[in-house]
């Protein structure tokens, strides 16, 4: 918000202030300012390190005869009873912004996991996530094409770096590299991702705004009610979590993986990304959100054991390089 001190906006014949009237200089100013930025800071970078993490703990449950809707499933519908308490204290949102909450559970909750375990059981788990966070040029393309806004010539640059990166990624000069339903599992979840940040702002904005906490809770357990429609989870056998799965060659039990993937992968990541978003804007807050890639990708590398050549090192950086500078150039 601009400040209004602007001497321009004095009237010419307004009587000059006498210097008692003038308020003192302050540092206080912009410390507060500087102080949440840091906040949001941390809290976005501890988001991303958790939502790395959640392929590399989805993987060897999957590879172990767990059908992907089902360890989504597994996810959403843990992580929704873990915040069951969280809900109860803010049911008021219910009335408040019911349509923020049903969307964030559609979409950022239900239909971006769905998406990307769908993708990981058919691709590398950093190549879901890097084609995944093709997200950000998404959005921009929505604004300038669909919006029709003004867009910065920076964004729309950093938009077709990633575009480019993409297509190294999955290596399109061999005919695509990589199982093609795979792939569109993984732009599905990109595209489910602008919903992510644009409603986790939409929550504090309006007459009527939300705790983020009740925006995080409440989108989980949306999002468990409509998977569990659609996934029917009853028709699974969940005895397997009481066996062990293999993880790069190296047994351990089932219900580690399944732990961190509810406890660190979805509730402490929702709750710290989406209160980071009250701090940063969705744009800042989705550079910072890049790093999930950067995590996956090695974690899926020293836990799982999937090397990427050098093609889908460079189109990983150019990936990242092209979110980064189209959503910097987007924070006006």
């Amino acid at each position: 918000m601009r400040s209004s001190s602007d001497p321009s906006a004095v009237p010419v014949d307004a009587p000059a202030p006498s210097p008692a009237a003038v308020p003192a200089p302050t540092a206080a100013g912009p410390a507060p300012a500087r102080r949440a930025a840091t906040v949001g800071l941390a809290l976005a970078l501890v988001s991303a390190v958790a939502f790395g993490g959640s392929g590399t703990a989805a993987k060897p449950l999957i590879e172990a005869g767990l059908s992907p809707a089902h360890t989504v499933w597994l996810r959403v519908a843990g992580a929704a009873l873990v915040l069951l308490p969280v809900a109860w204290r803010h049911r008021d949102a219910v009335l408040r912004r019911p349509g923020v909450l049903f969307g964030f559970g559609l979409l950022a909750v239900a239909g971006v996991q769905a998406c990307y375990f769908a993708a990981i059981s058919r691709i590398p788990v950093g190549v879901a996530l890097l084609i995944e966070y093709l997200g950000p040029p998404l959005l921009i393309g929505y604004v300038r094409l669909v919006q029709r806004r003004h867009v910065p010539r920076r964004a729309m640059a950093g938009a077709g770096v990633a575009v480019a990166g993409l297509a190294c990624v999955v290596e399109v000069w061999n005919g695509l590299g990589f199982d093609a339903l795979g792939v569109l599992f993984a732009l599905g979840a990109a595209c489910c991702q602008v919903g992510y940040f644009v409603l986790a702002d939409a929550g504090r904005r309006g007459e009527r705004p939300v705790d983020p906490l009740a925006v995080s809770a409440y989108g989980l357990l949306i999002g468990a009610v409509l998977l569990t429609a659609f996934t029917r989870p009853w028709q699974a056998d969940w005895s397997l979590l009481g066996r062990a799965v293999t993880m790069n060659g190296h047994q351990l039990p089932a219900l580690l993986p399944a732990l961190w993937m509810v406890l660190v992968a979805t509730v402490l990541a929702y709750l710290t990304g989406v209160v980071s978003v009250q701090y940063l804007s969705p744009p800042v807050a989705g550079v910072v959100a890049n790093l999930e890639a950067v995590v996956a990708t090695v974690l899926a590398w020293f836990l799982l054991g999937e090397h990427l050549g050098t093609p889908q090192l460079l189109g990983g950086a150019l990936v990242l390089a092209g979110a980064f500078a189209a959503q910097s150039a987007s924070r006006s």
